[in-house]
């Protein structure tokens, strides 16, 4: 009497069931943690990257002007800088972006310690970043730097007490319009004003809604940039004659 062929047992493919269930939870959790360690190193390293808020106090030099008086036609120029600063969120963590350039221009005119007109104009295109991918994206996605190759800050009304004598820094605020991509928004900028080296130094800063100037947020799932951001600029003023 013949016997029966052995039955594989079924517990052989239940164990290589579990066996690749584990392999598989295995490399998710492997997956996500590189991903979180990952986004916190760019993150923390980014952060880092982002370059202070510009301040007169913090960047001054000793005067050397005759300060007795100061009225009559300044040129902004050498030493000027401006950019912008913005928050995104990557894969759920706040990162800060600044983007800087020195192609700075622009006029003013002193009324003993008044300043009663300035018109500061920067080279868009001309910002940078430590990332060329981002610097492509706002040159040529989000400002079109082509057609709107500039921005431009005028002010409006006079900023009396602006300049101070000797050592002193002043705080003002100063009411302007702000042209950016081709739209031109009524704006206020808060200013830090002190003598420096052979000028005047004036740090500002001015709010910005994006969309208030026709200009797209990037939004690609995993990195959001806000609607708001600044306007950032420290420009130096030297007398025009």
């Amino acid at each position: 009497m013949t016997s029966a062929p052995d039955r594989p047992s079924p517990r052989r493919p239940r164990r290589r069931l579990v066996t690749w269930l584990v392999v598989v939870a295995v490399v998710l959790v492997v997956a996500v943690v590189a991903v979180v360690v990952g986004t916190r190193a760019y993150t923390s390293n980014e952060n880092a990257k982002a370059s202070a808020a510009p301040s007169v106090a913090a960047s001054r030099a000793p005067s050397t002007l005759d300060t007795q008086d100061l009225s009559g036609d300044w040129t902004v120029g050498e030493g000027s800088e401006a950019g912008y600063r913005v928050h995104e969120v990557l894969n759920g963590s706040d990162v800060t972006v600044t983007g800087r350039t020195s192609s700075v221009t622009g006029t003013a005119t002193v009324d003993g310690s008044t300043i009663s007109a300035a018109t500061i104009t920067v080279q868009v295109g001309d910002i940078t970043t430590d990332s060329e991918q981002r610097d492509s994206y706002f040159r040529d996605s989000a400002l079109d730097t082509q057609a709107f190759p500039t921005a431009t800050f005028t002010l409006t009304e006079p900023v009396a007490d602006a300049v101070p004598s000797g050592s002193d820094t002043t705080e003002v605020q100063a009411t302007g319009t702000l042209e950016l991509h081709g739209v031109t928004k009524a704006v206020t900028a808060t200013l830090q004003v002190g003598l420096s080296g052979d000028g005047v130094d004036v740090s500002g800063t001015i709010p910005v809604t994006f969309s208030d100037y026709s200009v797209q947020a990037p939004n690609l799932g995993f990195v959001k940039v806000d609607d708001a951001g600044a306007v950032e600029f420290l420009v130096h003023a030297t007398p025009a004659s």
